[in-house]
């Protein structure tokens, strides 16, 4: 469950990253989400960063 909606909001662009990494790095140490499903996260925040950059660096 906090997989999905963590997938969701960085999905959305609804967050701030330290933020949104600290939220993960505590559910990771707290087993709430496993270490496959935190790679997978921090990866999806790494491309929307970098296409948000992309974007900005374009306008």
């Amino acid at each position: 469950m906090i997989y999905t909606l963590c997938k969701n909001v960085i999905k959305s662009g609804n967050y701030e990253h330290q933020s949104m990494q600290n939220k993960l790095d505590v559910f990771l140490l707290g087993n709430r989400i496993t270490s496959k499903q935190y790679t997978e996260l921090c990866d999806l925040m790494k491309a929307q960063q970098a296409t948000t950059e992309q974007t900005q660096s374009i306008d």
